[in-house]
């Protein structure tokens, strides 16, 4: 089992920036692939960035790419996502979910709660 705990959200406005973190716990960090995923309301959760194991190789959906960085320190068991010239549509919960490298939400086995981030106009 991996337990995952994001923080970091909050309310900001556009233009402005956020770090995301994302604690693990459990089971070997550094084994897993990490990914953040987003859900705003009304749609489906969509795939935002994600980072190899070893954090050599990192995908980020078209987006947010120039603007959100993904990373990660296995000393620290820790994910982040560096947010930044947020716009209103990047308004969402997100979500940082360990497993299998890649954009498919299916690949990733273990999921935290989620934290809010609002951007507003």
């Amino acid at each position: 089992q991996v337990q995952l705990v994001e923080s970091g959200g909050g309310l900001v406005q556009a233009g402005g920036s956020l770090r995301l973190s994302c604690a693990a716990s459990g089971r070997t960090f550094s084994n897993y692939a990490m990914g953040w995923f987003r859900q705003a309301p009304g749609k489906e959760r969509e795939f935002v960035a994600s980072i190899t194991w070893s954090g050599s190789s990192t995908y980020s959906a078209d987006s947010v790419k120039g603007r959100f960085t993904i990373s990660r320190d296995n000393a620290k068991n820790t994910v982040y996502l560096q947010m930044n010239s947020l716009k209103p549509e990047d308004t969402a919960v997100y979500y940082c979910a360990a497993g299998l490298h890649g954009r498919d939400a299916r690949n990733y086995g273990y999921w935290g709660q989620g934290t809010q981030v609002t951007v507003s106009s």
